[in-house]
């Protein structure tokens, strides 16, 4: 490493942010060309880059030069760790069991139909052939699919997460949305399903309830204190 380098991560781990902003700008090829490994697996490209960036946070806090190794070659694993570790642990919302067998039939009439119609069956094809009603089997598939980025806007009011919590700097977007990520991980489970729901699955409020099986008022209270909670945890 120059010296001028050292110097940047020396000043990154005693918490200066303009320092470590700086080393994650000068290591996105890095940290993008471990992000490409991941690509196609259900989650968005510039959320598997986040998910690096967040990696690379913790490399810069965890590294001791005493290593004897190059950063770099310390900060490759901490980036993929990162990512594996939320595609095994957190890339998916625990919905309900009713909602995951439902899932499960209407993939499987979605399978019956398509071999027997010759094309990609209806909603209301798949309705007459399970008994499910069409809001349902929709509710279903939205729940069951890959999350969407942390800009998506949900259909009920048009927000993205980031809106919701605060409307950041393009200068300070990468480290913003790498302490966003960072927020929604701590988190209580119920809350951090709910924020998913909402603003990744594009839910409304009464789709999220029936989702997980619990009141919308349930639902309300709970995304209102994880808004909140993560507020406060990105008020730094």
């Amino acid at each position: 490493m120059t010296e001028e380098t050292i110097k940047c991560l020396r000043s990154a781990q005693k918490g200066d942010r303009e320092a470590a902003e700086r080393m994650v700008v000068e290591n996105s090829g890095l940290i993008w060309s471990i992000a490409r490994r991941y690509f196609g697996r259900g989650i968005d490209s510039d959320d598997l880059y986040q998910l690096g960036c967040v990696g690379f946070l913790k490399a810069i806090e965890g590294y001791d030069e005493s290593y004897g190794t190059q950063f770099s070659t310390y900060a490759v694993p901490k980036i993929s760790g990162e990512i594996r570790r939320f595609m095994r642990d957190d890339g998916a919302v625990k919905v309900s069991r009713g909602v995951k067998e439902r899932a499960q039939t209407i993939k499987a009439a979605r399978l019956v139909l398509e071999q027997r119609l010759g094309r990609e069956p209806a909603i209301s094809e798949i309705s007459d052939e399970t008994g499910i009603d069409a809001e349902d089997i929709a509710i279903a598939e939205t729940a069951t699919r890959p999350a969407e980025s942390l800009q998506h806007e949900t259909g009920e009011d048009g927000f993205t997460l980031e809106q919701v919590l605060g409307d950041y700097g393009q200068e300070e977007r990468v480290v913003e949305q790498v302490s966003l990520r960072e927020a929604m991980q701590a988190l209580p489970e119920r809350e951090r399903q709910v924020i998913a729901l909402r603003f990744f699955h594009d839910m409304t409020q009464a789709n999220a309830a029936r989702v997980l099986g619990v009141s919308q008022v349930q639902i309300s209270r709970l995304e209102r204190r994880a808004v909140e909670r993560m507020r406060d945890l990105l008020a730094y």
